[in-house]
């Protein structure tokens, strides 16, 4: 009852303030529609741009990340087989571009430097910022663990570790590349398309439309992928490529900027048994989406366990699914097309550039200093947005609840 009174007096007092706020947002309405109808010729706005604006004003730092737009910084000359790839000549190239041929070309879309970046995450000896962690939740049959760092240009990158319990590494590495069963399990997952495939080094060109809030709109991926096989561990390299054969539209948004690999291997069991039954997907992701980023980083840390435990339902019916003869996917079946790194090749990775400094773990800080949010920009921008949206109680309490709870973070974000 305590709870309920003091949501009443605070709702009361939110609706003295809209209605103190009322010939203020009169004036401007008023002053707005004789601007409008006295705007010059240039002046005119094409409303189905309008979320393309609006992200290009607020995340306009982010243009400087188009040099960083792909990893790679080599190109290969590929001869003869495909898994014998480390033998052939890297030559020097542009390393902000990435070609998106794949069949029966000399430049895939995925290329042998995109693993040695890969690889050197997973060792810790990639020479980025400190991991600064996150979270650390679990349930019975699975662990989660959540790193971020930022670096001095681009977006937050986030790095985790995810053991699911009773999971082989060859079912867990078809589960995350399988794009057709994807749709039964990743309900932002509107819509994907194989674009281009490579049947002798497993290097695929997909297209993915993922959904957004209802104040954004959805966003277009054409993600370059291939997978790399040393034993039985799995390093899976998928990235944002240039496709000219689709052409940008204003809607979708097509995110240029996209980083999202993997590292699956077997590990041993949280039982205590000795066995090595559990399965380790150790993700490093970031992207930029087209919106402010410590916003996004706002985002991810309030959604991202709730997320995470979504993919374990998915990974458990695949496994039934499997288990009861459900054929393989053709985005499945090219799981199995890896290229094979020998343990040589690995340690090259770690010696072959001297400078290279080792990567810490460093712990949570009592308080991080970030980017501050006046409360009363918070508040004041959601009394504008519950003004303008008429959809009831609900709707704008949820709004000034979200604003309460931002507002209370301590200003930093």
């Amino acid at each position: 009852m305590a709870l309920i009174e003091a949501l009443w007096v605070e709702f009361g007092f939110l609706v003295d303030v809209i209605l103190y706020l009322v010939p203020i947002w009169a004036a401007f309405l008023t002053g707005l529609m004789i601007g409008w109808a006295w705007r010059p010729s240039w002046a005119k706005l094409d409303w189905i741009k309008l979320d393309d604006l609006v992200s290009k004003v607020v995340s306009a730092p982010s243009s400087l990340m188009e040099p960083f737009a792909s990893s790679s910084s080599f190109r290969e000359d590929i001869k003869g087989n495909a898994n014998d790839v480390f033998s052939s000549e890297l030559k020097a190239g542009d390393p902000s571009s990435s070609s998106s041929k794949v069949e029966g070309e000399d430049q895939p879309a995925v290329v042998a430097d995109d693993f040695r970046h890969l690889f050197r995450l997973v060792e810790e000896a990639d020479g980025g910022p400190s991991w600064i962690q996150m979270m650390d939740r679990s349930t019975p049959t699975m662990s989660y663990h959540a790193w971020r760092r930022d670096p001095k240009t681009g977006p937050p990158q986030y790095r985790s570790s995810t053991i699911y319990e009773d999971a082989t590494p060859e079912m867990v590495r078809d589960f995350f590349w399988d794009n057709e069963f994807r749709a039964k399990w990743d309900d932002m997952l509107l819509q994907s398309k194989t674009v281009e495939s490579c049947s002798t080094t497993g290097t695929m060109i997909v297209q993915w439309i993922r959904k957004f809030p209802f104040f954004c709109s959805d966003r277009e991926y054409i993600i370059g992928r291939r997978i790399w096989e040393s034993g039985r561990v799995y390093y899976c390299v998928t990235k944002g490529v240039p496709c000219p054969s689709i052409p940008r539209h204003d809607k979708p948004r097509r995110v240029d900027l996209y980083y999202s690999s993997w590292c699956i291997r077997a590990v041993e069991s949280r039982r205590g048994t000795g066995e090595m039954t559990a399965c380790e997907v150790l993700l490093f992701h970031h992207e930029d989406m087209g919106i402010p980023w410590e916003l996004a980083k706002l985002g991810v840390r309030q959604g991202m366990w709730g997320t995470v435990k979504k993919i374990e339902p998915g990974l458990r019916a695949y496994q039934k699914a499997r288990l009861s003869g459900e054929p393989l996917s053709h985005s499945a079946s090219m799981a199995h097309i890896t290229t094979r790194a020998s343990p040589q090749y690995l340690r090259s990775l770690l010696t072959d550039n001297a400078d290279v400094s080792e990567t810490q773990v460093a712990p949570v800080p009592e308080k991080q200093r970030g980017f501050t949010i006046p409360k009363i920009l918070v508040f004041g921008g959601a009394i504008a947005l519950a003004c303008t949206l008429d959809q009831g109680l609900i709707t704008k309490a949820v709004i000034f609840g979200v604003a309460r709870r931002i507002g209370r973070l301590g200003d930093k974000v």
